[in-house]
């Protein structure tokens, strides 16, 4: 890279707690010392003890101390009072507590800003060091100072840090860009000037948070993006993950304003001279033709915003739902309709994560699919609720499904609803009918079938499905009033049943607007509710109110004095809305002197209304930009940057143009600039698509979720394929290609190195020299040209070459560290290769052999080896009691043994026995039930067993690292099933290990804070009787050890092969037990059988 030799720092590096950067003499101290007390649970006196060590000489006892120090305050526990102590030592030479002292200082310089002040000028010092992650340290402490009396040294670090040539310090300097101007807003000219040295850097791990510092400071600066915005494009598939979503979030925004909108339809100029000077015959038929309409030009997308959608389109398969939603949002937001659609099913992925993430997901998806519901209607099952789904979740599933049902789909839905209207949670059902109705109103062809739907609810003993329909009734009764009068009629009866405020209100309302065509009823339903005024709700007596005042219009006859009956109620009534109401009703509808106004109090009270429209409450939500916390919700924070307008004329794209781009690509002065595009697109999608498709790429993705996403891949890059094999063959005619397939690396194989014996000698030093020149043309192919392709050999050379062994000589691994392709670097002497061997594909075999001495492995990595269980307990366990089984009792056993089918399968033996008089016949294991990720293997076939006999027979269980029981059935004949399950314990989950205690040292170092369990038993007991009883509850290996005031215990998971590490030290007080492991689960139980099992000695 630009830096020269430089290596990503791991999340282990900047803190120090790094196992490999501890020295073996100060390890023992730092384990069996000071740091084998409990560390968090010592009160050390205030600390007293803390600040005698890190006021002493020693480096390793200010090592441990700091140690201590910072555990506390990953425990949450207040060490401030030790800052004095603390800050003495950020002038100490060595770098590991350096490392802490600066993470401290992190932690606490805001709360302490007039000691850490002090500190300063050591700061300054520190940015000077060496040690990259001290500068970076440094850096981040002096920016954690918010004292505004120190911005411009702040100023001048970060200036200084932005032309370190470590990226990460670099980076850090982006970091402390929003600090310094939230505290000091007037340094935002210098700064702006930083961010725009910054946004020039070519490396991938400062662009995400230079950007976010552009965010921050400058967002209307749009201008310095222009220079760098295809860079940025070309970036966005290497940069961190959180980077990427600000850098999709920002491009989203600058897209708004440099590109023309892609769905806005434009219409063709018309013609400077008009047809008029045509045939006398056209003049004629004028008027018969109708006008023709205008005719619409066809979108023409700009490169630069292809090129931003193109190479976004691979992150959809990013395991990080933050980046899918960012890359959702752009295709949204500026993409054209057509295109959008490839984000569906990329969304849908996102459902199967925890709740939090599918709240955020259904909010953006219920936006979405307000404008375009066509584009998840293929998925309509995915949205259906679980009964584990808590209810926001299903009030969004239910949402979503409204959004998109169609005359396709609706039956299906309907049925749906019709489940989800008998759920007890009351909420949900009430919403299933609101959608009902939305479904209603959208889709006209089922609103008489969801109307009488309704109107069935209205018998159901759940009230609030009661009311709830009453009111989406009154909403569709006013589609078609006057078809649907007997409803009316019917829902008016509901008057003296229906409890809830809102349903009553409605039922008034709908009387009241439509009394002259039920005139009969209406009166008597104000004397109902004229009746029970003063204990109704406050929404029960504004409705009551204007029926009294319509009917004494209507019908005044029969409802006048009822008017005033209620009228005056509500004028002495306590809510200042209802007395209001009452004086303006009673001057409108019962005057004591005609009025102008009262003469227009039909035409005021009985004006006919539009029909309510029902549609999705996230359908307003669509001005906020998608994954935003503005759009969750629905009002603007503080931080939210507005999503602008597209404009009318497509500014100058000359803008964005840069003299000797590297990222346009060098091929632009002979191809056309098209080709770029191209490429760009044909590299990512093949590089992306390799990710899911091969085991061999060796990316972050991994295999885990091969088959989901390899059916992503097919649906994202399907409509590409046609521009890839276009991109592909120029790429094959223009240039030379890096990375060929398979079949031509086994090709190339076979030429460079089955060579006849004469020309061996001779070429090998030449295809040594050539192959070096290979290597570094992979690395820094941006710094010097692609070499010519040599020359393949002929025919017949080859063809001699197959007939004669190749005898390799050795070579030092040194030599073949980087010369990949050099046969005699890579062959062993003890495995020559003959013609009979390659042709079987063993060709490849001395290559693997020579891959594995290159330093691509790490050797300093702990190593251990999988040896036989020290203990197999004799314990059995019921599986099926003999009065369950109807006479086959069924018990079995943990082997501590992998199972013959596989080696992550823990073999059991299941002890079958017959205790009736007479015979069992047809006794099999049959269908299993397991819990995703398990497998379970029988190799067992139909047993019989006579009266009194037995049998035993191994299966074998994967349970995936977890305690959830392997669940099947035991199948007897005839035709009988015995449900079983077989609970795994924790400590038969484990593979023993031989490890040596410095390697156990190095995984436990590795494995704190949240992968550490302990607690303390007070019975103490000799350490040969800990032993026996450990390893009868758990599979593990004693570790040797020379502290005998310690005994370590190792093993492995058998699924993941995961190390799991025992510890127990003794104290005055008894004992303490830690385990270590990435498995927590795993790690409290062991430490509560262990636990269980030292206190019954």
């Amino acid at each position: 890279m630009a830096s020269g030799g430089y290596q990503a720092p791991s999340l282990e590096e900047p803190t120090g707690f790094g196992s490999d950067s501890v020295p073996d003499d100060r390890r023992g101290s730092a384990m069996g010392g000071v740091a084998s007390a409990p560390l968090f649970g010592i009160d050390y006196k205030r600390h007293e003890d803390l600040k005698i060590m890190l006021d002493g000489n020693k480096d390793g006892q200010k090592l441990d101390a700091m140690k201590i120090i910072i555990g506390m305050i990953a425990k949450g526990k207040d060490c401030s009072d030790l800052f004095p102590a603390v800050v003495k030592n950020v002038v100490s030479k060595n770098s590991e507590i350096k490392k802490l002292v600066y993470v401290y200082l992190v932690r606490y310089a805001e709360e302490q800003q007039d000691l850490a002040l002090l500190s300063i000028s050591t700061f300054q010092k520190g940015l000077k060091d060496p040690n990259q992650l001290i500068r970076a340290s440094a850096l981040r402490v002096l920016s954690s100072i918010r004292v505004p009396i120190i911005a411009p040294i702040m100023m001048l670090a970060i200036k200084e840090s932005v032309t370190d040539m470590s990226p990460y310090v670099r980076r850090t300097a982006a970091h402390a860009i929003p600090k310094l101007y939230s505290m000091d807003p007037e340094q935002k000219e210098q700064l702006v000037e930083v961010i725009e040295k910054l946004l020039k850097d070519q490396t991938t791990l400062v662009a995400g948070s230079v950007v976010m510092a552009f965010e921050t400071v400058c967002p209307e600066r749009i201008d310095l993006i222009h220079k760098n915005y295809r860079k940025l494009c070309s970036l966005i598939v290497d940069v961190d993950e959180w980077g990427q979503v600000t850098i999709l979030n920002m491009l989203t925004r600058y897209a708004r304003t440099q590109f023309l909108d892609p769905n806005k339809e434009l219409l063709e100029d018309a013609p400077f001279y008009s047809d008029s000077d045509s045939d006398e015959s056209d003049d004629e038929e004028g008027d018969e033709k109708e006008a023709k309409p205008p005719k619409k030009k066809p979108y023409v997308m700009d490169p630069d915003l292809r090129l931003l959608l193109r190479n976004a389109k691979p992150l959809l398969q990013s395991r990080n739902a933050a980046v899918v939603m960012a890359v959702a949002q752009l295709y949204h937001h500026i993409a054209p309709r057509n295109e959008a659609g490839i984000t569906a099913k990329p969304l849908i992925r996102l459902l199967k994560n925890h709740s939090e993430v599918q709240s955020i997901v259904l909010s953006n998806i219920a936006t979405i699919s307000a404008e375009r519901p066509n584009m998840f209607e293929p998925y309509l099952k995915s949205f259906f609720v679980h009964a584990s789904d808590p209810t926001h979740i299903r009030l969004l599933k239910l949402d979503i499904i409204a959004n998109i049902a169609g005359e396709t789909s609706i039956h299906t839905i309907l049925r749906e609803f019709r489940t989800y209207i008998a759920s007890q949670d009351k909420q949900f059902a009430a919403a299933t009918i609101h959608a009902i109705g939305r479904v209603a109103c959208s889709i006209p062809e089922v609103t008489e079938t969801c109307l009488h739907g309704l109107m069935s609810l209205l018998s159901h003993k759940n009230e609030v499905v009661v009311a709830e329909s009453v009111v989406v009734i009154k909403k569709l009764l006013q589609l078609q009033p006057k078809e649907n009068k007997d409803l009316i009629v019917q829902v008016a009866k509901l008057m003296d049943t229906v409890t809830v405020p809102m349903a009553k209100a409605s039922i008034l309302w709908l009387v009241g607007e439509y009394c002259s065509l039920v005139p009969k009823i209406s009166p008597d339903v104000l004397r109902k509710a004229a009746k029970n005024f003063p204990n109704e709700g406050d929404i029960v007596k504004l409705q009551t109110v204007n029926l009294a005042a319509k009917l004494c219009i209507a019908n005044a006859k029969q409802s006048k004095l009822l008017c005033q009956y209620v009228l005056n109620l509500a004028k002495y009534d306590q809510n200042y809305d209802i007395r209001d109401r009452a004086r303006f009703l009673r001057q409108l509808v019962l005057p004591d002197e005609a009025t102008a106004l009262s003469k227009y109090a039909k035409k005021i009270l009985l004006a006919s209304k539009p029909a309510p429209v029902l549609e999705s409450p996230y359908k307003g939500r669509s001005q906020w930009q998608l994954g935003s916390l503005s759009h969750m919700v629905n009002a603007k924070t503080s931080s939210y940057l507005d999503l602008p307008d597209f404009p009318e004329e497509a500014p100058d794209p000359a803008v964005r143009e840069v003299e000797g781009d590297p990222w346009w690509g060098k091929q632009t002065q002979t191809v056309k600039k098209k080709n770029f595009y191209e490429d760009t697109e044909s590299e990512s999608s093949d590089f992306y698509s390799s990710i899911s498709g091969s085991e061999e790429s060796g990316s972050e993705s991994g295999s885990e979720d091969s088959s989901e996403e390899g059916s992503s891949d097919e649906s994202v890059s399907g409509s590409e394929g046609e521009e890839e094999e276009s991109g592909s063959e120029e790429r094959g005619s223009g240039e030379e290609d890096t990375s060929s397939d398979e079949g031509d690396v086994l090709e190339n194989l076979k030429k460079r190195f089955i060579k006849p014996k004469q020309q061996e000698d001779s070429e090998s030093e030449s295809e040594s020299d050539d192959s070096s020149d290979d290597t570094s043309e992979e690395t820094s192919s941006e710094e010097e040209p692609s070499p010519k392709p040599k020359p393949t050999q002929p025919k017949k050379e080859a063809a001699a070459a197959k007939k004669k062994d190749v005898k390799p000589t050795a070579t030092s691994n040194e030599s073949s560290l980087l010369i990949l392709d050099d046969w005699d670097a890579l062959a062993t002497p003890s495995s020559p290769m003959t013609p009979a061997s390659m042709a079987t594909g063993d060709m490849l075999k001395p290559l693997a052999t020579g891959m594995e001495d290159l330093s691509l492995v790490d050797k300093t990595k702990p190593f251990y080896q999988i040896i036989d269980p020290f203990v197999v307990p004799s314990k059995t366990h019921d599986l099926l009691n003999r009065i369950a089984g109807q006479g086959l009792s069924v018990k079995y056993h943990f082997t501590r043994k992998p199972h013959l089918a596989s080696s992550k399968m823990l073999g059991l033996e299941l002890i079958f026995q017959n205790t009736l008089d007479s015979g069992l016949s047809g006794i099999a294991i049959g269908s299993m039930r397991l819990q995703a990720g398990m497998r379970m293997k029988d190799t067992s076939t139909v047993m019989q067993l006579t009266a009194g006999s037995s049998r035993t027979v191994t299966v074998g269980i994967d349970f995936n690292d977890t305690l959830q029981p392997a669940k099947f059935d035991i199948c007897v004949s005839p035709g009988k099933k015995y449900p079983v399950q077989i609970e795994p314990l924790a400590g038969e989950l484990l593979r023993a290990i031989h490890i040596t205690e410095t390697d156990f040292l190095t995984f436990q170092d590795k494995l704190t804070g949240m992968h550490e369990s302990s607690d303390k038993v007070t019975q103490a007991a000799e350490p040969e009787a800990i032993k026996t009883a450990v390893l009868e509850v758990v599979n593990m290996a004693p570790v040797e050890t020379m502290d005998t005031a310690v005994m370590r215990f190792a093993g492995v998971t058998f699924s993941s092969s995961l190390p799991v590490l025992l510890t127990i030290q003794f104290k005055d007080s008894g004992l303490r037990l830690t385990v270590n492991s990435e498995k927590m689960v795993i790690n409290s139980m062991i430490l509560k059988t262990v636990k269980g099992a030292l206190g019954t000695i």
